[in-house]
């Protein structure tokens, strides 16, 4: 039985509730969740070429999820090789990559000759845009993320706390620091659909920052930021699909609002 286009988009919207958060903690241990906002950026620039291609070359017509991952996993390894040419400032690698990759966007949207509502997708997110062969990608990409992220856990959170004691433990800091920034590629790209390219980051980031005020332990920020992820999620696709607005900002705005209310409620614990 084919499934309904709402059908597509919730089992996309659970999918991605799942895997950003998850994510997102390893980027928040690495103090660097910016790099999901630059990501994203590079993203945008994979897909408006992909688009641009397929209007070039009527014969080659390219998915533009295939083509914004492509771009992200370039982006995700430059990032990665900037932050050891600036060891002492690594923070300068994202608004390097971010800068160029607005300024390239804008060119190759500029040229593309696509309608509004298209790039108000990529840019936004929609749960009604979402078709098979997009499900799929997400499907097939959530399930490589999982594997690889349990099968190299220890790895990567060690890493991701103290690279030096990684290195001493007999790691391969450089493989899994590829295997890092592959992770992200595919979340980003696999994200783009359902809440956006411009608030992607704001998924992987925000159910993280509500998580680490009440969890204790690794094992519970990823259990509450997967919850959190999930709650917002669906709460953004039923306001969605209900008052037609745009998915992904229905779900930033309740992923800020339950980390507002997070914070509230644990400053008035705090002061009884």
């Amino acid at each position: 039985m084919e499934l309904t286009f709402i059908e597509r988009g919730i089992i996309a919207a659970l999918i991605v509730g799942l895997i950003a958060p998850l994510i997102g903690t390893l980027l928040a241990v690495r103090r660097s969740s910016v790099i999901s906002e630059s990501l994203s950026h590079v993203t945008l620039t994979g897909i408006s070429a992909g688009v641009l291609l397929g209007q070039s070359l009527e014969v080659l017509q390219v998915n533009p999820l295939y083509s914004g991952f492509i771009f992200a996993l370039a982006g995700s390894l430059f990032i990665e090789k900037l932050r050891q040419v600036y060891y002492q400032f690594q923070e300068l690698a994202a608004p390097i990559i971010l800068s160029g990759a607005i300024g390239v966007s804008a060119i190759l949207m500029s040229i593309d000759n696509s309608g509004y509502n298209e790039w108000y997708d990529y840019l936004f997110g929609s749960v009604v845009s979402v078709t098979g062969e997009d499900l799929i990608f997400i499907i097939v990409t959530s399930f490589l993320v999982l594997a690889l992220f349990l099968l190299f856990y220890k790895e990567l959170i060690s890493v991701s706390f103290d690279q030096e004691f990684a290195k001493v433990s007999g790691i391969s800091v450089q493989m899994i620091q590829f295997l890092f920034s592959f992770l992200v590629a595919l979340v980003i790209s696999m994200s783009m659909k359902v809440v956006g390219i411009l608030l992607v980051g704001a998924l992987i980031s925000l159910p993280v920052a509500a998580a680490l005020q009440l969890a204790k332990s690794f094992r519970k920020l990823l259990l509450w930021s997967v919850m959190i992820g999930e709650i917002t999620v669906m709460l953004g696709v039923y306001s969605s699909y209900h008052f037609d607005i745009a998915t992904g900002g229905a779900i930033v705005v309740f992923a800020a609002f339950l980390l507002l209310t997070v914070l509230v409620i644990k400053k008035f614990l705090v002061r009884m």
